[in-house]
């Protein structure tokens, strides 16, 4: 619960922080105050992308980890240093952004040079994150080690997943951080490789999409299935998928770097390809959740083509949520390949195609699982219900929630087609014709992002009261059972030192001589520079 407090208050602060930009944007709004656009940008993106986010799932993956394997006072008490050490960090960043000293964005690209607390914030929040993969992984192994030969809980297997993958690709941030950035805002060196830090950054930056994503897949594997009275399709299918994510999803930073000079073509090639073969675990999730879908429908007695859907719980957040996120990242896939394709990526890069695309992966398809999850997480863990009333305004929430992306994220990728900029504050270019097509646009994102906040204080409002003042009693933790004519689970996916060492050995083959050729080769370095003032 205590992750969960800072989740939803950052998602309070970070929406209102996104209702400021989308306003601004129309050229009508003025921020009072003398604060800056791009730090209302930089506070957006932080919190929402990555304090929001982090939060939520390890509090999310205890309760999993706590109610599969069991969780001791031992563990329970790194856990807490966990999250104080993450906290600190995020008040720490927090501060610094606020008080104008960090308008960096939350990609923090150099040669954009925050305040040195800012990267020593940053760096905290992925030590306290490194402290609560251990006690995930220990809680883990400790099972595997009390009931060898034996298959591991789906939901635990996948949070060891999801925590190795955010171990081995936080190690490129936490290098440009604590390596390049935090001795050059400190001023003990004068200069910085911008190439090398972006590329670490986006070692880390596409697996953290992973990081996100994966919880929400975890629900949709083993949690949905309950709630729609059905069964997993299959185990093995389940497990494969996220082995399948273990592998492809951190050799593919180059994909965000396509068009950045001094890195081999050869290479970015090589992951784009890499990238491309991430879309098969998604495709093979999709498979398996419809086939959850249809088995359970069939078990009901419907009939027909798809009929099954007609048995499916619409009226029951715990799903409806979720499904819509499901649904949006069919389009919100697509674009993903789009922003991935090399030739394609020349058209949308650095458009504001990419934001669109990323609110339907991120704020879509994740946070509306995210959502469907604390409906019935929240009241678990405060011994409270999830009543008619929660569950029919958590509907609604969800709708309005649909409808204010739906106009925002589709105003962004026309905007985008038409070559409107990303991070930037509204601008007629000088009174360019081309810069007059995608005005209008501006002004459907405020809309959107208008509805949107009303989502945002709806899901407020229920996360409050579902805390508070729900009534009391026992509300279900759901967890799927296995389908009873499902293939057994091949022991081969227990075999952790294989997936680890191939993921490792990917990892090698996709940076290693690049890295190389980047440093050898690399330009001068740069002075650092702040924003607004310019050249420090």
């Amino acid at each position: 619960m205590a992750h969960m407090y800072v989740a939803f208050i950052s998602l309070l602060i970070g929406g209102l922080m996104g209702l400021l930009q989308v306003l601004v944007r129309t050229g009508k709004m003025t921020l009072p105050f003398g604060i800056d656009y791009y730090q209302v940008l930089t506070v957006h993106g932080v919190i929402l992308a990555l304090v929001l986010t982090t939060f939520f799932i390890i509090g999310f993956q205890y309760a999993l980890m706590s109610k599969t394997v069991g969780m001791s006072d031992g563990e329970r008490k790194w856990a807490w240093i966990s999250f104080y050490v993450m906290l600190i960090g995020t008040v720490v960043t927090a501060v610094m952004i606020l008080l104008g000293k960090a308008n960096v964005l939350y990609t923090f690209y150099a040669p954009l040079q925050a305040h040195p607390l800012f990267y020593i914030g940053l760096a905290l929040v992925v030590v306290g994150s490194w402290i609560a993969v251990f006690v995930n992984l220990h809680q883990f192994f400790k099972w595997k080690k009390q009931h060898r030969g034996e298959v591991s809980p789906l939901l635990a297997f996948m949070v060891a997943i999801n925590m190795i993958i955010w171990f081995i690709s936080t190690l490129g941030v936490a290098a440009t951080v604590v390596i390049q950035l935090i001795p050059w805002s400190l001023g003990l060196v004068d200069e910085i490789n911008v190439l090398v830090s972006r590329t670490l950054f986006w070692y880390f930056g596409h697996p953290l999409v992973y990081f996100w994503l994966l919880p929400a897949y975890m629900a949709w594997y083993a949690i949905i299935p309950k709630i729609i009275g059905g069964k997993i399709f299959s185990d093995s299918l389940a497990r494969l998928a996220f082995i399948m994510f273990l592998l492809f999803s951190i050799p593919v930073g180059f994909h965000h770097q396509l068009l950045e000079p001094g890195i081999d073509p050869f290479w970015k090639y090589i992951q784009v390809v890499l990238t491309f073969a991430v879309a098969i675990p998604s495709l093979l999730t999709a498979f398996s959740m419809f086939a959850t879908f249809e088995s359970a429908g069939r078990a009901k007695g419907y009939t027909g083509l798809f009929g099954f859907m007609r048995g499916l719980p619409w009226k029951d957040v715990r799903f409806f949520a979720p499904f819509v996120g499901m649904l949006a990242f069919v389009p919100a896939g697509a674009g993903g390949l789009i922003n991935a394709s090399h030739q394609l990526n020349q058209v949308v890069h650095n458009t504001i195609w990419v934001t669109g695309h990323f609110h339907l992966t991120l704020a879509t398809t994740v946070i509306l699982t995210f959502f469907g999850i604390s409906y019935w997480l929240i009241p678990v863990l405060t011994g409270r219900k999830l009543n008619a009333h929660i569950n029919r305004l958590g509907i609604i929430q969800t709708i309005v929630w649909s409808i204010g992306m739906f106009i925002m994220s589709g105003a962004m990728h026309i905007a985008g087609l038409l070559g409107a900029p990303r991070r930037s504050s509204y601008s007629e270019y000088g009174g360019s014709e081309q810069a007059m097509e995608w005005i209008g646009y501006q002004y459907a994102q405020a809309i959107g992002g208008s509805i949107l906040f009303i989502g945002i204080l709806l899901m407020v409002y229920i996360f409050v009261y579902m805390t508070f003042f729900a009534p009391k009693g026992q509300e279900e933790f759901p967890m799927a059972e296995t389908a009873e004519d499902a293939l057994p689970t091949p022991m081969v996916f227990e075999n952790w030192k294989l997936w680890i060492g191939l993921a490792v050995a990917l990892i090698l083959f996709a940076y290693t001589i690049p890295f190389i050729d980047i440093i050898q080769n690399s330009p001068p370095g740069s002075p650092p520079f702040k924003w607004p003032i310019g050249y420090n």
